[in-house]
This record gives C-alpha cells, sequence and structure tokens, in this order.
C-alpha cells in the first residue's frame, strides 16, 4: 500500500470515528430546574414578582391612585386600589417597590416635589397599615416633571395628580 493510500484511510476512519461520536439537539429541552432564573411559573411567560405580573394582577391601572387639586390623602377608591397592591405585595414578600409620586403642572417646582412625596408617603403609609413592610417601599417624587398627560385642561391635571408603584426587584 502506498503512504498516499494508508493517510486517506487513516483520514476516513477518524472522520467516521468523530462522526459517530457527535451528539445531536433533542428537538425539545427539558424544562429548567427551580430556582435557576431561567422558569417563568406561568405559561404566559411572565416571570412571578415582576412589573408584568404585578400590572398582570392589579390590573392596567392598578398600579396608580389618584388625588384631588392640592390633596394627599386616600380616598376610599384609592383604599381599594392600595389594598389589590398589598395582596400582591403578600404573595410575593421578597419584592420591593418604590412609589413615585407626580403633581400636576400648577405651582412651583419646589411646592410640587414637596406635594408629590407626601402623596407617595400617604400611599407608602396605607400599605404600611395593611402589613407591608415600610423598608420594601421607598419614596420618590417628580412633582410636576413627569406628567402622565401633556396639556393645561382638567382632565390632563386629574391625570397627573398621582401615586404610581413601580417593582424595582427582589
Amino acid at each position: 500500500m502506498t503512504i498516499r493510500k494508508s493517510t486517506a484511510m487513516i483520514a476516513a476512519i477518524t472522520m467516521l470515528a468523530v462522526g459517530a461520536c457527535a451528539k445531536k439537539a433533542p428537538d425539545t429541552l427539558p424544562p429548567a430546574p427551580e430556582g435557576t432564573g431561567t422558569d417563568t411559573g406561568t405559561s404566559t411567560g411572565i416571570i412571578p414578582g415582576s412589573q408584568e405580573d404585578f400590572l398582570a394582577s392589579v390590573g392596567a391601572m392598578g398600579d396608580r391612585i389618584f388625588f384631588g387639586f392640592d390633596q394627599y390623602n386616600i380616598d376610599a377608591e384609592d383604599m381599594a386600589t392600595l389594598r389589590t397592591q398589598a395582596q400582591w405585595l403578600q404573595r410575593n414578600p421578597a419584592v420591593r417597590v418604590t412609589l413615585e409620586g407626580h403633581a400636576d403642572e400648577r405651582g412651583t417646582r419646589d411646592y410640587n416635589i414637596a406635594l408629590g412625596e407626601r402623596r407617595a408617603n400617604a400611599a407608602k403609609n396605607y400599605l404600611s397599615s395593611l402589613g407591608i413592610d415600610p423598608s420594601r417601599i421607598n419614596v420618590i417624587s417628580y412633582g410636576k416633571e413627569r406628567p402622565a398627560e401633556l396639556g393645561s385642561t382638567e382632565e390632563a391635571y386629574a391625570r397627573n395628580r398621582r401615586a404610581v408603584t413601580v417593582v424595582i426587584g427582589r
């Protein structure tokens, strides 16, 4: 046998041996082990304890409460919304949230920052009264700097006088 033929035979045998050892990926993968961070917990793909999970539980507008002009008191409608938020927070004890306080465009910047803070703190205090640990709740005021709706109408003002609950993680 020539050297050329034996080199070709060795190369062919090596290729066959390597090809036989290759593994084909399965058509479907098994589920990830629990606690690895890759399990979604739901068939919708929503991660439990996430902002999406929060909004799915409390409703599209259930993340916010609204206030009257120059007010920061919690009314009956706000209490119902905050009770729903508290129930979700009780089911997700490792989750932390930020309560954002907002005001409409009327008034000075400093006044509206203070008013937004009073609104966010009023919501925090009510959630705390429902058994939510206050250390899980951060408060920030944006005053009139982040309007939900632009415009100088009563409707726009009403939508901008709010406190919004945002999930910030675990």
